[in-house]
This record gives structure tokens, sequence and C-alpha cells, in this order.
């Protein structure tokens, strides 16, 4: 094996790594922005949202 094929190959992997990384975060970020709609379409709501004014009277 040569120095250069380590060099890239390490290289390359990383890169592959990383894109895979962003990849996984971007796909589990919509969904978990689908289940949340899921959720406060079905009536609940987080924590740090202020309840409505027809809800505190």
């Amino acid at each position: 094996m040569s120095h250069p094929f380590y060099v890239f190959g390490s290289y390359g992997f990383a890169a592959f790594m990383i894109l895979a990384i962003i990849a996984w975060i971007w796909i589990d970020g919509r969904l978990r922005r689908r289940e949340l709609a899921v959720l406060e379409a079905s009536g609940i709501r987080r924590r740090s949202q202020r309840p409505s004014e027809n809800e505190t009277k």
C-alpha cells in the first residue's frame, strides 16, 4: 500500500462519514418535524407554547 493511497483513502472515508452524518441529521430532523405536526394537529401542544386567549378563559 502506498502513502498517497492511504492518505486519499482516509480523507475519502472521513468525507463519506461526514456526509452520512449530515444526511442522517437532516432525515431525522424531517421525521421529528412531521411527528410534531401530527401531535400539534391532535391538540397536544408544547410546554413552551403559551395557551391561546380562548383556552385561558
